[in-house]
């Protein structure tokens, strides 16, 4: 089941820029691009360039006087891009033929043939390596943003994982006051990455600490841990992604990881009170796992990352009973010829509104969830958080 589904993803765990569309007749009259640029938010320190202005375009700038060529490739696969015109001064600068979606992208810069990062933008990680970031302001941005409100903690943990015969790397969010009310305990959430991103990713790219931070804070969300680990993914390479063997990460997490989670921090060790959730193929990962340790977890949630049928449910013993919650949620462009398209082995096209609305009148609690406006990439997960965490253990 896993390999099926893996087989129809598009894009898996990349958050990636829109590929403009070419010009036409009906786009020549098209308003012009608006001089109003700033440095995007994710500039290292003192940087100036890239800039993002008020539509959403990106003005490049590399400095770079020995070059022959220069390229900004937008998304991991490099489906969009800048080309950037050389000045007499040595400087290459350009501006994206369209504006991008809102939200986080991840690009780099083709120099000459070479792949680099952008020395003005701050690095994250995605496709498997270290790739420049840009933030295009989103309108609805208010609910991730940094505000005057008290914070959790996200804290690097290092548990012992004898399967990998070493210690592994997780990041545990603590919501605000875990530490000074010392007999409280929490429920806990496993929040997977998509492929190609590691542990970091939630937090950096998807700002889970101030999305959590904020709905506590407004009175929003139950408080509850999250657990950000690796999800041992990029063993799988693109084109051979059906070899993906589910099992040793499996072995991490339900036999290393949450037994060392409930032994070191005040968790509510139990069923009702753990849930999984993951984007992308982190999804994946929790269609794989969570249904088939339905004593561990209560909570389900598939962002990007596939879509539950009453087929599903009906072979899955237990399912009706014990699970509490199946969130599943997608970006809009995505469901109109992204994740959802047609399985290889000739299948119908999975409908996951459809899906979710027959769990439901299946008598389970099931939600689906429709990110306006965004495709495969980080706003819509963002948003998926932000909808998913109010419906979380509730006692």
């Amino acid at each position: 089941m896993l390999a099926l589904l893996l087989a129809t993803a598009v894009g898996v765990g990349s958050a990636s820029a829109q590929t403009p569309a070419p010009a036409s007749p009906a786009s020549a009259a098209a308003p012009a691009v608006k001089e109003d640029f700033k440095p995007s938010s994710l500039n290292q320190p003192g940087q100036e360039y890239p800039q993002v202005n008020s539509q959403g375009y990106v003005r490049f700038r590399v400095v770079a006087p020995d070059a022959k060529s220069v390229r900004a490739s937008l998304g991991l696969g490099g489906r969009g891009g800048t080309t950037l015109t050389k000045g007499a001064d040595g400087v290459w600068v350009g501006t994206s033929e369209g504006p991008l979606d809102e939200g986080f992208h991840y690009y780099h810069l083709n120099v000459d043939g070479g792949t680099f990062n952008d020395p003005g933008a701050l690095n994250f990680y995605g496709g498997v390596r270290w790739e420049s970031g840009i933030e295009i302001p989103a309108h609805d941005a208010d609910f991730y943003a940094l505000k005057n409100v008290p914070h959790g903690n996200v804290q690097q943990i290092l548990f012992p994982s004898p399967s990998t015969n070493t210690s592994r790397r997780a990041f545990v969010y603590t919501p605000p006051g875990y530490d000074k009310n010392q007999s409280t305990r929490y429920p806990v959430l496993y929040l997977q990455h998509g492929w190609g991103e590691d542990e970091t990713a939630w937090s950096n790219q998807g700002h889970a600490n101030l999305i959590m931070d904020n709905l506590i804070a407004a009175g929003k969300t139950r408080p509850f841990i999250i657990v950000m680990t690796y999800g041992m993914t990029n063993d799988a390479r693109p084109g051979a992604i059906n070899s993906f063997d589910i099992k040793p990460f499996q072995t991490v997490l339900i036999n290393e990881l949450i037994p060392y989670v409930d032994a070191n921090f005040r968790t509510l060790a139990d069923q009702p009170h753990r849930a999984m959730a993951g984007l992308s193929m982190g999804g994946f990962e929790t269609k794989a796992i969570a249904p088939k340790n339905l004593d561990k977890f209560s909570h389900i949630g598939l962002l990007s990352g596939g879509t539950f049928s009453m087929e599903d449910v009906n072979s899955t013993p237990g399912f009706k009973d014990k699970v509490k919650l199946v969130f599943v949620s997608y970006g809009s462009k995505e469901l109109s010829g992204g994740n959802a398209r047609a399985p290889a082995n000739g299948a119908p096209r999975p409908d996951p509104k459809a899906n979710a609305e027959a769990l439901k009148a299946a008598g389970l609690n099931s939600v689906f969830y429709v990110s306006p406006d965004t495709a495969h990439e980080f706003l819509s997960w963002r948003r998926s958080l932000y909808q998913m965490a109010p419906l979380m253990f509730r006692d």
